[in-house]
């Protein structure tokens, strides 16, 4: 089955983009996954076309209403999961990637100006999500993000199976350095065990330096590791 993704926007010519490229493009092209996207503006109900309004109690900017974005949604709606890609949503990680990509599916909307009437997204139980802690323009760099996080995994995808096991938040850990030839450049030499051929001295090697790195660049991960590992 056709893993499909539904994206709806006020800017449909962002897409596919980059999506179309490399292996995210390929597998669109031999059907692992098909996009579609959905124009918001297409259900405006007046002549001007207008989807947005003042936001109740005042302050700048405009919202989204949720008598719009809610047609566009019914419009696509089959019971895949409905993601909203906002930056006060929670923090998008590999192992949502992982979930949605054991899925049939999802359907993104991508928020623009102030954001979209909180009573669609109540309504709609749509997962609220961000890709990290700043703000982009609109929800469509976002969604451009998690569909090729997701898109990667999909059964097909990527040349060799154990490559996404070993990638950095597979196992909760940021991934080992990558080396290759020549074996010295600039006077720097690739580390002596990568070229021993002793399988097992590789593999501790790897694990040794992706824990080196994750409690040195994101005590957050290694900490929350350790918290696993003593429930455990």
């Amino acid at each position: 089955m056709t893993w499909r993704a539904s994206v709806l926007t006020l800017f449909p010519g962002m897409f596919p983009g980059p999506l179309g490229q490399s292996l995210a493009g390929r597998a669109m092209d031999t059907g692992v996954w098909s996009l579609d996207v959905t124009n918001i503006r297409d259900f405006a109900t007046d002549r001007h076309r207008t989807v947005d309004d003042t936001p109740f109690g005042g302050g700048a900017g405009m919202v989204l209403r949720a008598d719009i974005v809610d047609a566009a949604v019914a419009s696509v709606d089959d019971g895949r999961p409905v993601v909203c890609l906002t930056p006060r949503g929670r923090r998008f990680s590999q192992t949502d990637a992982q979930r949605f990509a054991a899925g049939p599916g999802v359907i993104l909307v991508c928020g623009r100006y102030e954001g979209i009437d909180q009573r669609v997204i109540d309504a709609r139980g749509m997962d609220e999500v961000s890709i990290g802690d700043f703000v982009l323009s609109g929800g469509e760099l976002a969604a451009l993000v998690l569909l090729d996080s997701i898109v990667r995994l999909l059964p097909g995808v990527m040349g060799s199976a154990d490559s996404a096991g070993e990638e950095s938040f597979s196992a909760g850990l940021l991934e080992y350095p990558h080396y290759t030839k020549p074996a010295e450049w600039q006077g720097r030499r690739v580390p002596d065990v990568l070229l021993s051929g002793h399988h097992g001295a590789v593999a501790a090697w790897r694990q040794a330096e992706s824990e080196k790195i994750t409690r040195e660049r994101r005590p957050d991960l290694w900490a929350a590791l350790a918290s696993q590992e003593h429930a455990a």
